[in-house]
Order: structure tokens, then sequence, then C-alpha cells
């Protein structure tokens, strides 16, 4: 609504200086009709290129403002030496240069044209460099304070990304790229059944974020550049990170380990769901329900509440029970952390963990 205003107030000012300059000018007040509509329709001109120009980037007016002022000084630096050479000219009593004043000046305004153009040019085509040559001067933007979290595709469908917001222990911004959101409409409309509602769920989950009152969410447009054209999307993820001097958060392997080469702090929901795992210590007690055997005879296999697996030394005889059993030793694994216990009170002497031997993963 303000931006309306800004432009209604520009056609009005334009208006009121068109009938300024009539009323005030007696060779021009005969064409009063003419000039009043001049204003108007240049003002209207002026409101329709701002609406056409569809992404203003205050990047590139900066570019454009310093460039120009490099320009202006460049060219006060050549209208002295024109001046210099002018007056050498002049006292060799060249007739050119005596006759020729506008010539001197159409000169002076065509080199302060070329070489605010040519700095201006220099300045958005070098935007990224030129902050090494002139420290204080810096065109890209950046984060001060606390620092964004770029979500990926996989962390937006797996979904916990959202419980996790609603306990409040994130107070960063959130930021989902376009391209980002376009993989994820792409997954969705995919012709294959599973593809397609993963990407629905991840559609839903983005949307619950959004609702989210305890987190900002943002859905950034980055400007395309030549070196991202034709990247994947995870490539294009990295890139924007250190562009934002923000984190990724993921649970893709994969663009984990690319985030660490490229020294990009990287958010692992796995590890983080892995960390937040009660750590259980040999000789505590847990009461756990065997639900299948194992893998090794005697041996039964249950979970607790967060998804852990517990292997439990002669278990198999209670499966589909509830047992206490008592922690013998933990093993962390890329799939997640596995507890061996064996029945609280049991003799451990026949078990495989007193035995000393190596156990084997069951199969999940």
């Amino acid at each position: 609504m303000l931006q309306h205003f800004l432009r209604l107030f520009l056609i009005l000012a334009m208006l009121a200086a068109g009938m300024s300059l009539v009323e005030k000018g007696e060779l021009l007040a005969n064409y009063r009709p003419y000039l009043v509509a001049g204003t108007f329709f240049l003002a209207i001109i002026v409101v329709v290129v701002e609406i056409l120009i569809p992404r203003k980037s205050l990047q590139a007016l900066a570019g454009v403002f310093f460039g120009l002022a490099v320009g202006i000084l460049v060219a006060y630096v050549l209208n002295l030496v024109v001046d210099l050479l002018v007056s050498a000219f002049f006292s060799a009593g060249i007739p050119f240069v005596e006759n020729s004043p506008a010539a001197i000046a159409a000169t002076k305004f065509m080199l302060g044209i070329v070489s605010c153009y040519y700095c201006v040019s220099f300045v958005l085509q070098t935007k990224d460099d030129i902050r090494f040559v002139i420290p204080y001067v810096e065109f890209s933007k950046q984060i001060k304070g606390e620092r964004p979290i770029l979500l990926d595709t996989s962390v937006i469908i797996d979904g916990r990304i959202n419980e996790i917001c609603d306990t409040g222990i994130i107070d960063q911004p959130l930021i989902v790229p376009r391209f980002v959101l376009q993989e994820l409409q792409t997954v969705a409309d995919s012709s294959d059944k599973l593809k397609r509602v993963r990407g629905r769920r991840g559609l839903d989950i983005l949307n619950g974020l959004q609702a989210n009152p305890r987190v900002e969410v943002q859905i950034h447009d980055p400007e395309p550049s030549k070196e991202d054209a034709g990247e994947p999307v995870d490539s294009r993820l990295l890139s924007l990170a250190q562009k934002l001097n923000g984190r990724v958060a993921t649970n893709d392997y994969n663009l984990n380990k690319l985030g660490k080469v490229r020294g990009i702090d990287i958010i692992n929901i796995n590890d983080l769901a892995n960390a937040l795992k009660p750590v259980a210590l040999p000789g505590e007690s847990l009461s756990v329900k065997i639900i299948k055997p194992g893998e090794e005879g005697g041996q039964g296999v249950g979970y607790l509440d967060d998804g852990t697996m517990v292997v439990v030394d002669n278990g198999r005889d209670y499966i589909g029970q509830v047992k206490d059993i008592a922690v013998t030793s933990m093993l962390q694994t890329s799939a997640g952390r596995m507890i061996f216990g064996r029945i609280d009170g049991a003799d451990g002497g026949g078990g495989s963990a007193a035995r000393g031997g190596r156990r084997r993963p069951p199969q999940r």
C-alpha cells in the first residue's frame, strides 16, 4: 500500500512541476496542455519502468552509486587535463580551439559520460572482488549476529525439523531457497507414487513451519549466477550458505560430507537425534518389551521409546513380554545406538556378552 502512495505522489509531483513551469514561463504558456500531459505521461512511464523491473537489488544500487562517484572523480581529472590542453593550444593561437567552445564543452561532457559508464560497469562486474581491494566497501550480504539455517529437501520431507522448532530451541531464521522449493514441488508431482507422497508430505511440513509462531521461515530467491548454472541443488545450496554465512540442516549423508569438505557448518538431524538419546551405562536397569528374536541363538530384540535397539541375551523365550534387563554394554553404529543387556537377575555366564565374543548386530 505504501508503494502505491509513493507512485501516486510521484505522478502528482510531476504534474505540479509541469504546471509550475508553464505558469513561470511566458513563452511556454501557450503550450500548457501539452506540457501538463507530457509530465503526466513521463510520470506514468517512470512508474511502469519501476514495476517492470522484477527484482531490486540493494547490492546493484550500491555498486551503481560507488561507480558513479569514482566516474565523476575520473571525469573531473580528465576535464582538468582538457583545460590544460585547451589553454596550451589557445596560447599557441590555433583557430580551431579559439572558435569551438561548444565542441570543447561537448568533449568534456562525453568524457564524463564514458568515465561514469566504465566505472559503473567495472564495479558491477567485480563487486565480489572489490572488497579485497577496499576492505571497508562490502557489496555482499552479511548476516550479523544470528546465522540463518538453510533447509534442504531431505530435512523438510523428514519432518523432524518441525518438532525441533516446537521446542523453541531454534531462534535463528530458517531459509528455504527457491530452488529447494522447486525440487520439492517436482517430487510432489512425480509419477512415482512413493515420491509423490514424500513430496506432498514435505509441502505439508513446510506449511506447518510457516504457521509455527516459534520460528521465522523465509523463502529466499537468490540471484542466478554463471557459476551455479547447471549445478545440482546440493552444490547451489552450499554456495548460498557461504554467501549468507549460514548453516545447512540436512540428513543427507553425501551433502553432510560435501559441506564439511567445503568448510560449511552442517546440522545433521540424524546426529542430533542420536546425541539426544539417553546414555545407558553398564549395570543400569531398563524395562523393555522383547518383540522378536535376534540373529544369534537365544537373543531377543526390543526397542526403547526413542527407537534405540536393545539386544537381550537369553531373551528369546520372553518374546512379547516386558522384562527388566541389566545393561552390559552399548554400541554406537551408523544406524544409531544399540544397547546390549541380559535379563535382570539372570546368570550372565552363558550369554554372548559374558563369553566376550564379537556381537553381530541383529537386522532391524
